[in-house]
């Protein structure tokens, strides 16, 4: 897996969302199947607070909450992201924008939506946006975001600048928690390291 595209999925994951990465979008052609464009990440996160750490039963036991303001995570809101990672400037390919695309990643989720995908797919075309009902009450934020280099974050930009310090302030906040997690993936597992060892990890400038 590309680092840039474990980085960011690690991001989410930690922020709450469940993910899919580097996923090939297919359609038929004459002569089979032809692959359309991958997609890098696309991510769901469902309302309501996400622990780290389980409190139930144990006085003693921390709560472990990453929240990170830029997510701009609304109470009783879901959040979908169709994202581009990039490992230079945070940018949208053309094609995450085509509607066989979109119509095929937010298939995955369909059973959410109280409305036509098609609404959906429209709106994400136009303005990289759309809140829609959900079914059964309450609302989905649907949104392209790209990942990558940026000199600021919005709905649909953030930095890989903010990720890495982000990911630092919650693996320093909740140390004694975390020393005895191994993670997994290589980007979290790096900075992780980096922080148990000793090194002061900070950006120049």
């Amino acid at each position: 897996m590309d680092i840039a595209v474990n980085l960011v999925e690690s991001y989410l994951r930690l922020s709450g969302y469940l993910t899919l990465s580097e996923f090939e979008v297919q359609r038929r052609s004459e002569t089979g199947y032809e692959t359309v464009t991958d997609v890098d990440i696309m991510a769901l996160r469902l309302p309501g607070d996400v622990y780290a750490g389980d409190p139930h039963g144990e006085e003693e036991c921390r709560l472990l909450l990453l929240e990170d303001p830029v997510l701009d995570l609304e109470p009783g809101m879901a959040d979908v992201i169709i994202g581009e990672v990039k490992q230079g400037a945070a940018e949208f390919n053309p094609g995450i924008r085509r509607h066989v695309v979109l119509h095929s990643m937010l298939r995955r989720v369909g059973w959410l939506y109280d409305e036509p995908i098609a609404d959906v797919v429209r709106s994400l075309q136009d303005d990289a946006i759309r809140i829609s009902p959900a079914r059964g009450g309450g609302s989905i934020r649907t949104r392209l975001v790209a990942f990558g280099r940026a000199p600021r974050c919005d709905l649909h930009t953030i930095s890989h600048t903010h990720i890495v310090q982000t990911l630092l302030r919650f693996f320093e906040g909740t140390g004694d928690a975390f020393k005895p997690v191994q993670f997994r993936d290589p980007a979290p597992a790096m900075l992780s390291l980096l922080l148990k060892t000793g090194f002061e990890v900070k950006k120049d400038g």
